[in-house]
């Protein structure tokens, strides 16, 4: 028995559950950033400025508040850096234009065209896609890790077929996961 469990810690699920779970973390991170019609900080995650010749996000030199539905407003604590802070904002891919009042920055979002809105689900569900195939890709190498094993003698053939099970119930609950947040983004863009 203790030679059976020495077998099956070779087979080691966290690291594949790993890679799905970055997979998603990944997506997340991808939706958070899609410009829906609504105000989400998380568009300007990217965004960085040059703060004392370090590039440095927006969120660690300025306040970021969402006070409507489709605007975001920027307090930096240094009024000197309005104009460093419009500049990244308009060398960024956000496709918003800011205002700066000289105290403040304004992004106004549109409201979103019937075509955009469309546009834009086709792009979440790439970008859903593209997670299920890296969730797919650890499966595999999964899998083929779990053979190797089989054919190396290190284990047995149930074992093998049991880690396959193991391996897919991940990558099922993975790939479900995937389709509600795919379902809740959708959601999100054609109800804005």
């Amino acid at each position: 028995m203790r030679k059976n469990s020495h077998k099956l810690r070779i087979m080691d699920y966290n690291v594949i559950k790993e890679k799905m779970e970055k997979s998603i973390d990944n997506l997340k991170g991808k939706f958070a950033e899609v410009r829906a019609g609504r105000a989400n900080p998380a568009i300007l995650n990217k965004v960085k400025i040059d703060y004392y010749g370090t590039p440095t996000p927006i969120n660690q030199v300025a306040g970021i508040s969402v006070p409507e539905a489709r605007m975001i407003v920027i307090s930096p604590w240094d009024v000197s850096m309005l104009k460093e802070i419009e500049k990244a904002i308009l060398a960024s891919d956000i496709g918003i234009n800011p205002n700066n009042d000289g105290k403040v920055i304004r992004l106004t979002f549109p409201e979103l065209t019937e075509d955009r809105r469309k546009e834009l689900v086709k792009d979440i569900k790439k970008l859903a896609e593209d997670s299920k195939v890296a969730v797919r890709n650890a499966r595999r190498d999964g899998i083929d890790l779990a053979k190797k094993l089989g054919k190396d003698g290190e284990m047995t053939e149930d074992e093998v077929k049991q880690a396959e099970n193991k391996i897919q119930e991940l990558t099922d609950k993975s790939i479900g996961e995937i389709d509600k947040l795919l379902s809740d983004k959708e959601s999100e863009v054609l109800s804005i």
